[in-house]
């Protein structure tokens, strides 16, 4: 059997087409990069007078394989591959389909020029692996289209699309129609006009110091303690001040930095770890069955997001409210936030008349007889939630996925409410549901393998992160966050202030504190909780009883001007905490910092042990991708369970026994994973 060509290289007279071949994706690997640097070297000899680059399949190319990142550098680097096309005698000219990204984008600035399908992105992403682009990106960019413009790129990591790229200058011309005929075609022409083409890197790059400056400065407080932005703009600033070589050694110096830190290999597990999420047990030649149309039953905050997702997907979907004031809101809703999108220069009025076309509201619920996916979102409450199905039993199709929104509540109940619970599982979106990437896919024990996959491939088709648990109190997120609420409570009564933990979690890298979030979502959420399970939280049971229910009264844990957002202290919150630590007899101290971040993240990882003794989770890093997509963890410190490995489970155990002992709470009494693991010398990344 001959062995795979990365490169496929065909002659069309003096204009050459170099194909990249690594599917799915043409990532730069070893051998694809030998084998460029060979064909542009088989090019010159053989006379071509311009060279085509493209890839085959989905894209131009996703960028380097990530797991060369960190080992040794084989040679030809894609460095020394950009090198030989800035050789080439004649032209060059990258195609793009698909995606350039990262590796793949800086491959096209290696060429003379560049030209896009309509539908390309190009992007450098590698700020969101915690590293820079190392193959000349921070160098071109800024000479091709300005310093500036270049760093808000490189610095977010965000893509363009190629309409916006041919407008900063990355690309020269969009083709419409096959893109290798017009990228051919463009060569021709450009060689009989014998319009000449600069190395990008004989350019200057455009921009004024101080102003670069003042916008790197504003990369710094963005960052939020992610040493990747800052570094991006530190490169940049070399493009502008320094020659092309010099610019050159300064990124390769910051690139080596990074790709060393923790924070990269927190966020290049992060990476892997959603991969791995998908590899779901027992689903293994299991088709999922099609979806032509969805269903969502309740149309309010949680509805109305899970119905935007499916209408952004391109599916269409049915949402069936109670009363038609109810609907008349909860679709109004929906169309106010995509109107905001066209404000902000995101979406078009045309999109939004696209998206809006899907969406059909009704007040009866036998309109969802033609759904292949029916999604309840109604008020958490088990009696209601079991009527719905009931109904849904007796109206859905044959074969029809059946999916509960529900944040805690027992699927297998749910599901016990119809003749069918193979069809029935949790489908748990977060909110807002139209834009968090998580979505926790809750098996139930009667769940069978085929609706389980059409859940899976539902999740991935409306762009969301899914992750499969089993069914218990809280499922995942909700169960670990559950303990860390409580740890919440208990040093409010023991002696810590709502701004004073916030004030720690931000600097540990949250968004937002736990106190300011629950401000957000409402306090009156977790206290339905609380209340319908019977677990009291004396402080927190209390502001709920005086309606401090957060942003939306004005007043929660925090103060609110009127139409404000922006939390600040109330001294009647904290007149509330002290008289109510009191009446329970404690004794209040201050709590130090390094408490306030073990007890809020080691409380989690203790309860994710658990689950993975259970088999709620099938593997720990399931559970770190649920938290940075699902609970604001940043993602630059990995995950929870990955924080722990990197803490060593050795000293999680004993800091845990430390705090139990210190604050008489059994809770923190170290899960037997911990100690079984902490023994043996292993981790939850390695048990065995």
């Amino acid at each position: 059997m001959a062995e795979q060509a990365f490169v496929r290289h065909e002659r069309l007279g003096e204009v050459h087409v170099l194909r990249l071949a690594n599917p799915p994706v043409n990532t730069l690997r070893h051998a694809l990069r030998q084998e460029l640097v060979a064909a542009l070297d088989d090019a010159a000899a053989a006379g071509a007078k311009a060279v085509v680059l493209i890839g085959e399949g989905r894209m131009f190319s996703a960028g380097a394989e990530m797991t060369e990142f960190g080992g040794l550098r084989l040679e030809p680097t894609l460095t020394q591959v950009i090198d030989a096309l800035d050789a080439f005698p004649g032209l060059t000219v990258a195609a793009i389909h698909g995606h350039a990204l990262g590796g793949g984008l800086e491959l096209a600035l290696g060429c003379r020029a560049r030209v896009a399908a309509p539908s390309a992105q190009v992007g450098l992403p590698e700020v969101k692996r915690g590293i820079l682009p190392g193959a000349g990106g921070t160098q071109r960019l800024p000479r091709l289209i300005g310093a500036e413009p270049a760093l808000a790129l490189i610095a977010t990591g965000d893509s363009v699309p190629a309409p916006r790229a041919k407008e900063l200058g990355i690309i020269d011309a969009i083709i419409e129609g096959d893109l290798a005929e017009g990228a051919v075609a463009f060569a021709r022409a450009a060689l009989a006009a014998g319009r000449e083409y600069a190395r990008v890197r004989d350019r200057v790059a455009a921009g004024e110091l101080a102003a670069f400056d003042a916008a790197a400065a504003a990369v710094a407080k963005r960052a939020r303690g992610m040493e990747a932005p800052p570094a991006t703009a530190e490169a940049v600033r070399a493009a502008l001040t320094e020659p092309f070589e010099h610019g050159l050694a300064t990124e390769r110096r910051l690139f080596e930095r990074l790709v060393r830190s923790e924070q990269s290999q927190a966020l290049r597990h992060a990476f892997f770890a959603e991969r791995e999420a998908q590899k779901v047990a027992g689903l293994a030649g299991i088709e999922p069955r099609p979806v032509a149309r969805a269903a969502v039953v309740g149309a309010g905050t949680m509805g109305g997001g899970i119905a935007m997702s499916f209408a952004a997907a391109g599916i269409p979907v049915t949402v069936v409210e109670t009363t038609a004031e109810a609907l008349a809101r909860g679709l109004a809703r929906v169309e106010s936030n995509w109107r905001r999108s066209v404000k902000s220069g995101r979406m078009t009025d045309e999109d939004v008349s696209r998206l809006l076309g899907l969406i059909r509201g009704t007040t009866d619920l036998a309109e969802v007889r033609d759904a292949d996916v029916i999604i309840e979102a109604v008020f958490e409450d088990m009696e209601v939630k079991q009527g719905v199905f009931r109904e849904l039993d007796r109206l859905a199709k044959p074969g029809a996925v059946l999916a509960t929104n529900t944040s805690y509540l027992d699927v297998d109940a749910i599901a016990g409410a119809t003749s069918r619970p193979g069809d029935v599982l949790g489908m748990h979106f977060f909110s807002p549901a139209n834009v968090m990437r998580l979505l926790e896919i809750v098996r139930g024990k009667a769940t069978t393998a085929a609706a389980l996959a059409t859940a899976v491939a539902v999740g991935r088709r409306i762009a969301k992160v899914p992750v499969v648990v089993g069914n218990c109190f809280g499922f995942v997120g909700n169960r670990m966050s559950f303990q860390r609420g409580r740890q919440g409570e208990l040093m409010l009564q023991e002696g810590a202030l709502p701004w004073e933990v916030d004030r720690v979690m931000t600097g540990f890298g949250l968004a937002m504190g736990p106190f300011a979030v629950a401000d957000l979502a409402g306090l009156d959420i977790g206290g339905m909780v609380r209340k319908a399970f019977g677990i009291p939280f004396p402080i927190a049971d209390a502001m709920v009883a005086a309606g401090r229910l957060g942003q939306k009264t004005g007043r929660g844990w925090y103060r609110y001007a009127d139409g404000s957002r922006t939390p600040e202290p109330d001294p009647e919150t904290e007149r509330m905490i002290l008289e109510i630590s009191a009446s329970l007899g404690r004794t209040r101290r201050t709590i130090p910092p390094e408490e306030i971040v073990d007890r809020m993240t080691l409380s989690l990882v203790n309860e994710g042990a658990k689950i993975l003794e259970e088999g709620i989770a099938a593997r720990a890093s399931d559970i770190d991708v649920i938290f940075v997509n699902g609970y604001g963890w940043p993602a630059w410190r990995g995950g929870p369970m990955w924080h722990a490995d990197r803490i060593g489970l050795a000293k999680v155990r004993d800091r845990l026994a430390e705090l139990a002992a210190l604050t008489g709470d059994d809770g923190l009494k170290p899960a037997p994973l911990i100690e079984r693991l902490a023994a043996s010398g292993g981790s939850f990344a390695k048990p065995g």
